[in-house]
Order: structure tokens, then sequence, then C-alpha cells
């Protein structure tokens, strides 16, 4: 099969009801490539009032329609249908992602894959699904427990992985048999409304799948704030995550957020080489830092600090950054002008709070990057938890080194945080590598190793960065009401009461 061309999947409009409609505003927002500032498209922006017509199209096609109630056969072999579509037009859609966010082609095409990986995962693993037999010690009484689709989901993504991040929730609400709305960040649109010209391709019945984008300022209240939702899964930052949990409240909706990070890595001088520094650099570089589970604070063994830091500093100052179409780039821009003053906000702040800039905190002087929002791989060392730039979660490309002298200690720092995504541990010993991944409070620990996932183990956090899970069983079962069905095969009275 031939991929499709990028304007075969970008009808810039909403999808309501099987439909490509116009937004009843008439507002519109240009989409900005990051890399030089041009115009890549222009969609529509919805109103309050087209949030409410796809939710009601999601509520009518779950309560009428025939999706919750297809086979489950035929529900797993559609989202099988779609890996496929998306494998076909891979190339079309990496390409749309790094026009949209800035990231590099080659990212784009990795995240493509791991999105086929997660459709393919749901596919086999809600076919295999079956009822819960539990034996109540009465032979008469078949007692089951089955798994239904939640109903109507509102799955709401970030701008940094737009594709990949809606994908680990369409994917299972689909398998499941829910119908929902997707809300994509209004920042990053295009690959999410290039993956629902692919959903409807593949034959989801009208109303399953429904799109609308804009701000969350905007769209927020009619999306979360109606009792005809019954799930919101959101990725994001905590603030908006604290609003949508409190406006799911009223409804007793039930939500489950994914709220960023403030992610340790931590090295122990057993594991002094080149090989951590490069994860090191790998782990908060990548994709400009813009990744919720991107290791920003350095936790680094007192004895090996100053060689290792400056190690580091001299392999930042050689990514060689540009366009994400060049295969010479390693790394883009940030996602927007906007975003590139708020991370210029923190360097600052770092700097006022008495932190030691190693390398970075600037704009890059190469005239061929002036045109877009480029800013250079920064470190800052002698870093403490007093520190608000250690504290709160950057999104950027800021590294912050902590030291430590014991394991205890390294233990407590990684832990001494508001959020709890993700962590990595770096050490020779591997006692003491169980001892840290165990004492650990976050949802995911690496071990000699750091950012890698796969589709079948659950992925979330603890704390401020959230509740719920996405991925492996659990991030089907977010997707489903679990019924307990009593099944008297030989009824008698219950003669609890006489008849006199």
């Amino acid at each position: 099969m031939q991929d499709q061309s990028i304007d075969d999947l970008l009808n810039t409009g909403l999808f309501v009801d099987g439909q490509w409609i116009r937004s009843s505003s008439g507002e519109t927002r240009d989409c900005i490539n990051p890399a030089d500032g041009s115009v890549v498209a222009t969609v529509d922006e919805a109103s309050p009032e087209d949030a409410a017509r796809a939710v009601a199209a999601a509520r009518t096609a779950f309560d009428e329609g025939t999706w919750p109630r297809t086979p489950v056969a035929e529900r797993t072999a559609l989202v099988a249908r779609i890996a496929d579509l998306l494998e076909r037009d891979k190339e079309t859609l990496a390409r749309i992602e790094t026009l949209d966010t800035g990231k590099t082609l080659e990212e784009s095409r990795i995240d493509i894959d791991d999105v086929v990986s997660v459709f393919r995962y749901y596919a086999q693993l809600a076919a295999v699904e079956a009822d819960n037999l539990v034996d109540v010690g009465r032979p008469e009484v078949i007692s089951r427990v089955v798994r239904e689709p939640i109903g109507v989901c509102v799955l709401i993504a970030p701008w940094n992985y737009p594709l990949l991040q809606i994908s680990w929730k369409v994917a299972p609400a689909l398998a499941a048999g829910c119908t929902m709305v997707l809300k994509p960040s209004e920042v990053t649109p295009l690959s999410t409304i290039a993956f629902t010209a692919l959903i409807a391709e593949a034959g989801v019945p009208a109303g399953v799948v429904n799109l609308v984008q804009g701000s969350g300022a905007v769209l927020g209240a009619a999306l979360t704030g109606t009792p005809d939702v019954d799930f919101i899964s959101f990725t994001g930052g905590l603030a908006t995550g604290r609003v949508i949990l409190e406006t799911a409240a009223k409804n007793v909706t039930k939500v489950a957020v994914e709220l960023g990070g403030k992610n340790p890595h931590i090295v122990f001088a057993d594991a002094d080489g080149d090989d951590s520094v490069d994860q090191v650099l790998t782990g908060v570089f990548l994709h400009s830092g813009q990744v919720c589970s991107a290791g920003t604070r350095l936790i680094i063994e007192e004895s090996i600090a100053d060689r290792f830091v400056a190690a580091l500093a001299a392999r930042a100052e050689k990514i060689r950054m540009g366009n994400g179409l060049d295969p010479a780039s390693r790394t883009g821009p940030l996602v927007s002008e906007a975003h590139r003053e708020k991370v210029e906000r923190y360097v600052a702040l770092g700097l006022s709070e008495g932190a030691r800039l190693v390398t970075g905190g600037a704009r890059p002087s190469d005239p061929a990057l002036a045109d877009g929002s480029y800013y250079l791989p920064t470190i800052f060392d002698h870093c403490d938890r007093t520190m608000r730039l250690v504290q709160e979660e950057t999104f950027g490309p800021i590294l912050t080194v902590e030291r430590f002298t014991t394991e205890e200690e390294a233990l407590r720092l990684g832990n001494d945080t508001e959020y709890g995504l993700a962590a990595g541990v770096r050490t020779a010993d591997s006692a003491r590598g169980e001892r840290m991944v165990r004492g650990l409070r976050h949802g995911t620990v690496w071990l000699n190793d750091f950012g890698y996932y796969t589709a079948a183990a659950e992925w979330g956090g603890f704390k401020m960065s959230g509740n719920g899970r996405e991925l492996g069983p659990t991030g089907l079962a977010e997707y489903q009401e679990t019924k307990h069905i009593w099944h008297n095969t030989s009824p008698t009275a219950a003669g609890w009461f006489d008849n006199g």
C-alpha cells in the first residue's frame, strides 16, 4: 500500500458523528513550525457548542449504537486494521509530527512505530480476555465477573508527543468498546487530525470517535463538566489536571491523569563511565527536554561529580541543533516561542537562586537557527532542594545537578519531590540497585538504562504525577467496568420469612 500525502490526511475541520464539519464559531488557529516560524496549516477551533455536540454524538453512539455490543473479535480486528493504516502512512505521519512539534524526523518515526505497537498490543489483549469465574462453594450457582465498556470517554493529549499519547488512550478505549471525544493540544493538533482520518478510513462507526481541537480554557467545561461523560483521561500539566479533577468530581466522573514529573537520575561512583554520561545526556536532552519522564535531576555521588559534570557539558556543547527534517539534526527547537520564554525564565530563576551555570543558558548564536524557537542544552551544578529550579517541572533542556555521599542520601534526594513519574539508577552493585529501585517512589524506575517503555507494561505516576495507569492490562481496565453476575441454576425459596 502507498501512503497518503499530507494534504490527504489533513482535513482541518472538526470530526463529529462521522462527518468533517466547520467550527460553529468560525474561529481558526495557525499551527506554527517551531523550526522556522512558518505556518504549517490553519485549523478550525471548536466552540463549547461544538464540544457539546461531539459529546452528544459519542453518548448516542454508546447508548444506541452497535459498537459497545460489537463482538470483541470484530472490534479487535478493526483496532488491528488501524495499526495497518498507521504503518502504511508512517512517513507522512512522521513528517506531520516533525513539522508540528519540531522534533527530529527520526524521533517521529520511532513514535509512529510505538503507536503501531500499542494498537497491535490491545488488539491481541482484548481478544483473549475472558470472564472470571468465582467459586462460591455452591454447585448450583454460576458466579462470573464480566468486563464491559465504561462508556463515553474524553481523551485529552499533550503537545510534546501528540500522536503517541493519544494512541495510549484510543487503542484501549476502542478495544474495550467505548465511544470517545479526542481533544489534542491546540499547539500541536495536526497528527491527531491525520490519525482521526485513518480511524474513519478503517471503518469505525459514526459517533464512536469524535475530534474537537481548541484550547482547554474554551472547551474544558463542555468536555469535563457534563454527566454525559463516563471517563476522562488527561495527560498534561499539574494545574490543568487539578481543574479537571475538581470539575469532574461534581458528577463523580472517573478520571485518570498523568501530570508530569521532576525525575531523578541517580549515578553512583561505580557507574562512572562513558555509557552513564551518554544515558544521562540522552535522558535529559532528547526532544530538547520536552518529555514528561526526562531525567532533569542528576543526583550524583560526590567523588565523581566534577569529572562527570565536565564530561556532560563537553558532550552537551556538541549536540547539533537544527530543523527536524534535516537528517544531521540531533535535537530540534522548543515547541513555541512562548515555551522558549518560559524556559528562559527558569534559567534566570536558577541564576538568581545561586545555581552555577556550567553550559548553555542562552539561545544559540547560529544565524541559521534565528527564526526558530531553539535553546541551548543547559546544565546547572551545585543545586539543592530549596531551589524552585530543582522542584518545578521546567519541561525544557535544563539539567540540575545535586550531589550525595551515601546510598541513604541518594534515596532521600530521589524521593524528595512532589512528583513521582519516573527515575533512573546507575550502579554496578546489583544488590544496591535493587534496594534503590524498590525504595524509589516513582511509577517507572530504570536500572542502568533510561527512557524505555513497552506497551505491555503499565505507565503512570505516584504522588502529584497523577493517578490511574496507561498501557499494559491496567491500561485496558481503565476503560472497562466490572460487573458481577450471580446465576442460580436451581432457584428455590429463600425461606427467610415464614408464611404465617
